[in-house]
């Protein structure tokens, strides 16, 4: 009964915020520390988009996303509705994303009710167009739009994410990190509703061995010898265990998954310190987890499974030695605190160094070092 109560408590919270706040798990805000318009540098994967043939009156970028997905596919369907939340068999392709030229670092742009809800590429982060491809075209071209063409970038979306935003996150997150490589994302099947909670756990648990597949082929089969991973929330449960099992089975794959970064993950706590931490260092690939005390979605996963949550910062935040753990409260100040990881200039900032340049935490310039008995962690220069 007392199970039953929280499942209760935690769906009603979720809707309560949706439908009266407009808000969900999945933050769509405006980031408060958000740059000024951002100058529209030739970045790779990304092509100038021109109104009436005029190159000049550029309006929009265009980012191309490589992507991977287990939904079922509807090829009739319009572009941000191809994909359904049903299980399917295992499919590639290519998608564009627009970068309005107005874009702000960290804000997924969307229309709001005024402009009737409607996408303007010149206006808003819109998934203009999806290309599926054969397994064996996929790889063949998967860095024909790159600049850096032996890295790779890889996002794995959380709970209550519909195909279409997976993509613009994923084209959001390549153009604002200026990412050099191939930008690409796994979508499991989650419904992209915040009353599925449980449904969307189920879900991405069995698209674990999707994601293996994935992650597999992309360092079998194309010349990436570096691979970033950034999984968020319940997305983590799959990708830890993947890059832990493929480097034990594989360890010739050891040092070519060059980071992975856990974004607010919706795992037991007990669970990520006692068996996947030590499994994910003795894999060798370097780990960062970045935790909020202001994470609102994650408190309502810890009243609902009635444990914390490997995300959560605070009294009970995982601090464990070979993975470094970044305390993000200060920073993650949206109303649910869930999606700060690519909302956040200073978090863009600091995935910035850790990408282009290799800096670990202990020299990353946005970061103060914490030294306390549970152990050594970071967190965000106020």
């Amino acid at each position: 009964m007392k199970n039953m109560t929280l499942r209760l408590v935690f769906l009603f919270s979720v809707c309560f915020a949706v439908i009266v706040l407009g808000g969900c798990p999945v933050s769509r805000s405006s980031p408060q520390d958000a740059s000024p318009t951002r100058p529209m540098p030739p970045d790779p994967g990304v092509v100038a988009s021109t109104d009436g043939g005029v190159e000049e009156d550029v309006r929009h970028r265009v980012v191309r996303v490589r992507f991977a997905t287990d939904r079922d596919y509807d090829p009739n369907a319009r572009s941000n509705q191809a994909f359904g939340a049903n299980r399917s068999d295992l499919r590639y392709g290519i998608c564009e994303v627009s970068i309005p030229a107005d874009h702000r670092m960290g804000e997924l742009e969307s229309p709001g009710w005024m402009e009737l809800y409607r996408e303007n590429p010149d206006k808003h982060v819109v998934l203009m167009r999806i290309d599926t491809q054969s397994a064996l075209e996929f790889f063949e071209v998967f860095h024909r739009d790159a600049i850096d063409d032996d890295a790779a970038l890889l996002f794995v979306h959380g709970y209550n994410v519909e195909f279409k935003d997976a993509a613009r996150r994923t084209g959001q997150m390549a153009y604002d990190l200026g990412f050099l490589g191939t930008p690409m994302f796994f979508s499991w099947p989650s419904r992209g509703e915040p009353t599925a909670y449980a449904r969307d756990g189920d879900q991405a648990k069995a698209s674990k061995s999707n994601l293996r597949e994935v992650v597999e082929s992309v360092l079998d089969h194309t010349q990436t010898e570096r691979l970033y991973v950034i999984a968020h929330s319940m997305g983590t449960r799959a990708t830890t265990r993947v890059v832990s099992e493929l480097i034990r089975e594989r360890p010739e794959l050891r040092g070519r998954i060059r980071e992975l970064v856990l974004a607010a993950p919706d795992i037991d706590a007990d669970v990520f310190r006692n068996e996947i931490a030590p499994a994910l260092i003795s894999s060798g690939a370097p780990v960062t987890l970045y935790a909020s005390s202001g994470d609102r979605t994650l408190e309502l996963s810890r009243r609902y499974h009635g444990a914390p949550r490997a995300g959560y910062a605070g009294d009970d935040m995982v601090i464990v030695p070979g993975i470094e753990t970044i305390d993000a409260t200060g920073v993650a100040t949206s109303f649910w605190g869930h999606s700060y990881y690519a909302e956040r200039r200073s978090i863009l900032s600091d995935l910035f160094s850790m990408f282009r340049h290799g800096v670990r935490a202990s020299d990353r310039f946005g970061l103060e070092t914490i030294r306390e008995p549970r152990g050594t962690y970071w967190r965000f220069r106020p």
